[in-house]
């Protein structure tokens, strides 16, 4: 590992740091995933010129790009280069080595205070969690439930009593630095989990490029691979994580709990770092380029389908011609003796018992009886059979072509300015079906449209929405 490890070669390095410090600034910090060739080189030229102005013109001869593609170099692996799909124009990104290094790096760094309590709890409650969910015998877990409310009641009447147990300052600060590393060692943990599908996209197209067999054989090892990533146990938690971060309802806790910690008087004290506030936002932006590299994997795969159907009828309609030639060539001498044989043309014949008699259908008889109303059926709320939110997806479809009457093509964020949405994310979703569905549409990814909309919201009061997608365009 100290020979080859990436982050073993960063901590090695002479100008190690230089790199760490620059990575950590322009990268890690602000949470950015990918960045130009361009603007990355002009941060690294500021840089090197401060260092310059202290250290002496020779401290660091090379130019900011060169320094670029050395730290991106395979005997290096401290950056990624790479040209995005569309793009001329290489673009940079962090690797899970590099920034494992700088993590490491950071604890380093003289703490003013080191917290043990919410640790030790924090490993009592999995070991806890582990013991308690893994037991089958219904009477223990019956024990342990009835434990559990037997403290819950006794908190709840130490609380009518008006004895409130609250944290200290220092318990506080404490779980707030716990829950600052966790938060980051996700982010790191997302780029490594982008690095392993990205490392099966890149096999995945070099055994494209080296097959030789059928594609069937092809696809089903591919296939089996991506299905062991998907079910291993890295997958199924990423899985998890995702489903649990993308519930809308989460997400306003997470906001409303992160505001509410951060307003605390011992968490002000330590001058949190700002992008805290959204840093569930930073996890889903994280998670959207693992998304994506997915989605790359299945790109292969269809241009792959596509290309081995290009070539299949390439070779039919030469084999077709090939046999219209030797026809034709031998129409004028055809050759001596038997060529092919036909067999003769015969009856099929079925006997009249051999058809399955008729079976008569089955008639259910349905008793209309009168329904008498159950015990408490008066205080029954039926207003939730009432709340249901049906989109009408001909009206939205009749919008659509309402709008293309006039023009030959129009964006969803334009056709919604004409038609207001007024069920929300449900009638956006139902117009993003129809894109996809009953009309001719493109789907433009190099450019984002907002969508605004007004929303309830959990008081029941007007909230102003916000949808950030690439732009939708449809076409007459």
């Amino acid at each position: 590992m100290r020979q080859s490890h990436p982050a073993w070669r960063l901590l090695r390095s002479d100008h190690v740091a230089l790199v760490a410090s620059f990575l950590q600034r322009v990268f890690v910090a602000p949470n950015l995933r990918v960045m130009a060739q361009a603007d990355l080189a002009e941060a690294l030229d500021d840089e090197l010129f401060g260092l310059r102005e202290r250290l002496g013109a020779q401290a660091f001869p090379k130019s900011a790009l060169e320094y670029l593609n050395d730290w991106a170099a395979p005997d290096k692996g401290w950056l990624r280069k790479f040209y995005a799909p569309g793009s001329d124009d290489p673009q940079f990104d962090l690797t899970p080595a590099t920034e494992k290094a700088i993590a490491w790096l950071t604890t380093l760094a003289e703490r003013s205070f080191v917290g043990t309590e919410s640790r030790l709890l924090t490993m009592f409650g999995l070991l806890k969690e582990m013991s308690e969910g893994s037991q089958a015998d219904p009477r223990i877990r019956l024990a342990e439930l009835q434990a559990r409310r037997a403290a819950i009641d006794a908190e709840i009447a130490q609380v009518e009593a008006g004895h409130v147990p609250v944290l200290g300052d220092t318990a506080i600060k404490e779980r707030f630095q716990q829950f600052t590393a966790l938060a980051r060692e996700l982010l790191t943990d997302f780029r490594e989990v982008e690095y392993n599908f990205r490392n099966l996209d890149r096999r995945v197209r070099e055994r494209i490029t080296l097959w030789q067999g059928a594609k069937g054989d092809l696809l089903e090892e591919i296939l089996n691979e991506r299905e062991s990533i998907a079910s291993s146990d890295q997958g199924r938690s990423f899985r998890a994580f995702w489903d649990f971060l993308m519930s809308s309802r989460r997400q306003e806790e997470l906001s409303a709990l992160l505001e509410s910690v951060l307003a605390l008087p011992p968490v002000d004290g330590l001058n949190p770092d700002v992008r805290l506030r959204r840093i569930h936002y930073d996890w889903l932006e994280a998670g959207e380029h693992t998304q994506r590299t997915v989605a790359q994997l299945s790109q292969q795969l269809r241009r792959f389908l596509d290309d081995q159907a290009w070539l299949d009828n390439r070779r039919i309609m030469e084999l077709l011609r090939s046999i219209e030639g030797h026809a034709l060539a031998l129409r004028s001498a055809p050759p001596a003796g038997e060529v092919m044989q036909i067999p003769e043309t015969s009856a099929e014949i079925e006997l009249p018992m051999e058809r399955p008699l008729y079976v008569p259908p089955y008639k259910p008889r349905i008793a209309s009886g009168k329904l008498d109303a159950g015990d408490g059926g008066a205080d029954v709320d039926a207003g939730a059979l009432f709340s249901q939110v049906v989109v009408d997806k001909a009206k939205l479809a009749g919008h659509i072509r309402h709008a293309l009457q006039t023009r030959a093509q129009i964006t969803l964020q334009e056709l919604v300015q004409l038609q207001p949405l007024q069920q929300g994310l449900a009638e956006l979703v139902t117009y993003l079906q129809l894109a996809g569905d009953g009309f001719s549409a493109t789907v433009d990814e190099s450019a984002t449209q907002v969508i605004d909309w007004q929303g309830a919201g959990p008081d029941g009061q007007a909230l102003a929405r916000q949808a950030h997608l690439p732009r939708v365009i449809f076409v007459r």
